[in-house]
């Protein structure tokens, strides 16, 4: 796998993750989503520069222009509810992207630290040949992704294969690492070290999705 972090180079996106990361900012829940969708689009530009282009010819009022442009089918798959915001950042920048939908959650029986990924819902287009993105804002022990990638091998075999996250773990992307492709492109805006005995992030910045919509039951 080959990862891309970008919390060790000094630029804007660090102003985005410091304020998701911070719990007086945090209380802005619009706030909160213009950010994650704000480092969405940051992401895709910087995935962008890897996919295939070709040269075709625009017309404009005054002449024609060569310019390059993508060739690759972009199938866009988030993670609910939390992945939503960086989905459209995404989205943003890549018009002709189908999209896909998947609903994974934690289950912890009997409230124990140990739990298990439940994959509910998935909606999809043909995923052959094409480029996907899988977004997950958060990358903790790395079990989400690999649920979700056993899901979509009933849907077809990607030409290529993008992870797009907000803040990770280093065991989180070990697992990655392990269970996807070797030519697969990790793109996260920071890891963290360490993992609490729930496997959430630490520092992190807490539940993505209850901070973007709202606490759940």
């Amino acid at each position: 796998m080959i990862i891309n972090r970008f919390d060790t180079t000094p630029t804007v996106l660090n102003t985005f993750i410091a304020e998701i990361r911070d719990v007086g900012v945090q209380k802005d829940a619009m706030r909160f989503r213009r950010n994650i969708e704000r480092i969405g689009e940051v992401l895709g530009y910087e995935m962008s520069k890897t996919l295939t282009y070709r040269e075709k010819e625009i017309t404009t009022p005054l002449g024609s222009k060569k310019i390059l442009g993508c060739t690759d089918q972009l199938v866009l798959c988030s993670v609910l509810r939390a992945g939503l915001p960086l989905h459209h950042g995404i989205l943003n920048y890549f018009d002709a992207a189908e999209n896909a939908f998947i609903s994974a959650y934690r289950h912890h029986p009997n409230n124990s630290d140990d739990f298990e990924v439940v994959v509910k819902y998935f909606a999809a287009p043909s995923l052959e040949n094409k480029v996907l993105v899988l977004t997950d804002p958060m990358l903790a022990t790395g079990k989400t992704l690999e649920n979700v990638l056993n899901v979509l091998k009933e849907h077809g075999t990607p030409k290529k294969i993008h992870i797009i996250s907000v803040i990770g773990s280093k065991a989180g992307g070990e697992k990655v690492k392990e269970v996807f492709p070797k030519d697969t492109h990790l793109w996260i805006a920071a890891i963290d070290d360490k993992l609490s005995s729930r496997g959430y992030i630490v520092p992190g910045l807490g539940d993505a999705g209850d901070l973007s919509y709202g606490i759940k039951l």
